[in-house]
């Protein structure tokens, strides 16, 4: 079983940046692979962006250039560096964890954490 606990939301004007973090219990963090993902009201959740165990990175064209997805082993934390924001990327980001274990796939989410970003 895996926690995730998000934090770092909040409230930033447009061009401003957050750092969301996402913290993970158990002792597979550096096997699992970690993403976060937003909804904005009304819309459907879509993938921000995605970092696999082995640190190859994946990102929204919407949030490419912007955001930056990185994650401490050690901590066992995903980071989400997110830079130059826009009303757009107001929305719920939740945290994502995945891990293949004994041919099974493990999926956790955390509980998001909500930005808002005002013009």
């Amino acid at each position: 079983q895996v926690q995730l606990v998000e934090s770092g939301g909040g409230l930033v004007q447009v061009g401003g940046s957050l750092r969301l973090s996402c913290a993970a219990s158990g002792s597979s963090f550096s096997r699992n692979d970690m993403g976060w993902y937003r909804q904005a009201p009304g819309r459907q959740r879509e993938l921000a962006a995605f970092i696999t165990s082995s640190e190859t990175t994946n990102y929204a064209d919407s949030v490419k250039g912007r955001f930056i997805i990185s994650r401490d082993n050690v901590k066992n934390t995903v980071y989400l560096q997110m830079n130059s924001l826009k009303p757009e990327d107001t929305a719920v980001y939740s945290c994502y964890a995945r891990l293949s274990f004994l041919g099974r796939r493990y999926e956790y989410w955390g509980q998001g954490t909500q930005v808002t970003v005002s013009s």
